[in-house]
């Protein structure tokens, strides 16, 4: 299971339980989310090596929904989020002049794993794609911030939020 993200959405960032763009103060559109009308998008890729049909990848993009919901985003009524899913399984590939195949696919009973690893995989690459980000200037000066690392850390630490190694 693996989940690229492109993260542009709104609400009020949490990491691991805890309040991350509440305790900041400054979390994208505060004045809007105050005011339950927090906007933004995201577009998240999954892809797997499960043997899926087009039915279960359908079911399968539905719960990476949930792992963007545990990051706090609202998916608010503005927003242009959406999900793709695709299997690279090789065994259902298509090959050049192949008239007839035979589908393998996985059955719903062996979904439930599935959907579990798409929700965690897809909430650590909206982690990651935060982490990794830079302050960026656009148009007509616009600036959006990157998160404050240590701040951050600072905040996990106090709520709990980080494992010891």
């Amino acid at each position: 299971m693996g989940v690229l993200v492109q993260t542009n959405f709104g609400g009020v960032l949490t990491i691991n339980g805890a309040p991350v763009g509440r305790e900041l103060g400054q979390y994208y559109l505060k004045e809007a989310v105050e005011e339950h009308s927090a906007d933004g998008s995201i577009i998240i890729v999954v892809a797997t090596d499960a043997p899926l049909d087009h039915r279960n990848l359908y079911r399968l993009a539905k719960r990476a929904m949930l792992g963007l919901a545990r990051t706090g985003s609202p998916s608010t009524n503005g927003s242009g989020d959406y999900v793709i899913a695709f299997s690279t399984a090789p065994e259902n590939r298509i090959r050049p002049g192949q008239r007839e195949r035979t589908m393998k696919t996985l059955d719903n009973q062996a979904m439930s794993p599935l959907f579990e690893a798409v929700v965690e995989a897809t909430e650590e690459a909206i982690y990651n794609s935060l982490f990794r980000a830079t302050t960026m200037r656009g148009r007509d000066g616009h600036v959006v911030k990157a998160l404050p690392l240590e701040r951050t850390l600072e905040i996990l630490r106090r709520y709990g939020a980080l494992r010891s190694r």
